[in-house]
């Protein structure tokens, strides 16, 4: 599985997991998505066969309903929340990159389907 770090998460998520053997790419990594619409992202995701990470639950399920709508499946989506992974907390880095550390090694196949990231 390969993913997508929405622009909400550090890059260094995306640099510790890949470090970890990981295929991750974080969108504030990528010029081209850095200050692209969701819609935008979420294609570049599909294009890349990618599993989006995000926040952004609302719009980002609306994309998936919409692939579905198309007749698309689209590569999957895991929603965090601010509450379980708080930004301004230091530790969080290390707790989200272990906790997708941990899916990304369960072989878990998240093709049309979305995962809360606990």
């Amino acid at each position: 599985m390969k993913l997508l770090l929405d622009e909400m998460y550090s890059p260094t998520v995306a640099i510790q997991l890949r470090q970890r053997g990981h295929d991750v790419s974080a969108v504030v990594e990528l010029t081209d998505l850095r200050t692209a619409a969701d819609p935008v992202i979420f294609a570049a995701a599909q294009r890349e066969l990618r599993v989006v990470v995000t926040e952004n639950v609302r719009d980002y399920h609306l994309e998936g309903l919409a692939a579905f709508d198309r007749g698309e499946e689209h590569a999957g989506l895991v929603f965090t929340t601010n509450a379980q992974f708080p930004r301004g907390d230091p530790r969080t880095i290390g707790r989200l990159v272990t906790a997708l550390d941990a899916l990304l090694a369960s072989g878990v196949d998240l093709a049309g389907r979305e995962y809360w990231l606990r």
